[in-house]
């Protein structure tokens, strides 16, 4: 069997340094808020080309944080993509405002920027585009629209560590941005956690604050907040793990590259990547019309695969389902998705068994 993704690959290769980093942090006997906490925001910043990084809980925590600090609340409307997980969404309900969907393009799985115009109304506060399966949304035209109509911009970078549009890097265009280092993330923690980065001072002060019960001082809390912090042993794993960031970009464009080239003639539909963007291939997802039919063909000739999202968020029961006319291409892409195994310890050899599989799996369908 050919795994989806193996995380153990990963974390034997790194096993002495991860422990070290964890012993480290059991000597200092400090497990929140420490100095590898620290060390992190102050690596994030710069890989995202900002002055300001925040750890927190999760990638949720950091969407709900970040919208929350720049002051997204009931009344207010805020433009998201209907294909992506759910919390792109949720994180704005939670807040008491109204998630508006916007259709994606197919091409990139990322918000249509012409249908996030036409959605636009006196109540729109923001927009959240999400860098979906890595490759980011068009943020020239994005913040160029938000900008137009004084709109924030808090881009969901969960997916997209590293990668970059025009050469600036996602988590640089917008009033914030939010990762997620849940453990199949390129950049995966050993459990959860998230980070905010930006280059706006109140927003870093004010997510501080929200993350750590409201407190702007030693037990002098100024204002409702949440308990939502990054650990060290967390951070100390990121550590070790960011160091291989770059390496492990360079596999999966590397993998991305051999797919396209062993299955351009195939009858599947493969991703893209745009002309000014830097891909970091999170998942590798191919098109078919008879997506279910094609992943259990795969599965029996030892092939794992994963479906990235079989629902639209619009479609959620949590957001009264529907709306398959409204968003016709994120539902297209619901039911035709499927991701192949991408991950930077996959060998040629199961790459080349993989493809072979593909090739014969098409044919029975």
């Amino acid at each position: 069997m050919i795994p989806f993704l193996d995380l153990r690959r990963q974390h034997a290769a790194l096993r002495g340094e991860l422990l070290a980093a964890m012993a480290r942090v059991l000597d200092s006997s400090q497990f929140v808020l420490g100095g590898e906490g620290r060390a992190l925001e102050g690596e994030l910043a710069a890989l995202s080309g900002v002055r300001h990084a925040v750890g927190v809980g999760s990638g949720t925590d950091a969407l709900r944080l970040a919208l929350a600090a720049a002051g997204v609340g009931p009344g207010d409307e805020v433009l998201t993509p209907a294909y992506s997980f759910v919390a792109s969404a949720s994180t704005i309900a939670m807040l008491g405002a109204t998630p508006v969907f916007v259709d994606i393009d197919p091409e990139t799985f990322t918000l249509d920027v012409a249908a996030a115009e036409r959605a636009l109304t006196p109540r729109t506060r923001a927009v959240v585009p999400v860098h979906l399966y890595g490759h980011p949304a068009a943020m020239d035209r994005l913040v160029a629209l938000a900008r137009a109509h004084r709109l924030l911009v808090i881009e969901d970078a969960a997916q997209a560590v590293g990668a970059a549009w025009a050469g600036r890097a996602v988590g640089s265009w917008g009033d914030a941005a939010c990762y997620s280092f849940y453990p199949t993330k390129n950049l995966g923690a050993c459990g959860d956690g998230g980070m905010v980065v930006t280059d706006r001072e109140d927003l870093a002060d004010r997510v501080r604050r929200l993350r750590h019960h409201g407190d702007g001082g030693r037990y002098h809390h100024v204002e409702l907040g949440y308990c939502s912090r990054l650990d060290e042993l967390q951070a100390a794993v990121l550590r070790v793990k960011l160091a291989r960031l770059a390496a492990w970009t360079g596999a999966r464009r590397r993998l991305a590259a051999r797919y396209r080239a062993a299955l351009a003639d195939a009858p599947l539909g493969l991703p893209t990547e745009r002309s000014e963007a830097r891909h970091v291939w999170h998942l590798y997802a191919v098109r078919h019309q008879q997506r279910d039919a094609l992943a259990k063909a795969l599965a029996d000739l030892g092939v794992g695969t994963s479906v990235h999202y079989p629902l639209p968020v619009p479609g959620q029961p949590v957001f009264g389902g529907g709306g398959e006319r409204r968003f016709p291409e994120a539902w297209r892409a619901s039911r035709e998705t499927l991701c192949l195994p991408c991950f930077p310890e996959l060998t040629d050899a199961e790459q080349d068994a993989v493809v072979a599989a593909a090739r014969q799996a098409c044919e029975r369908l």
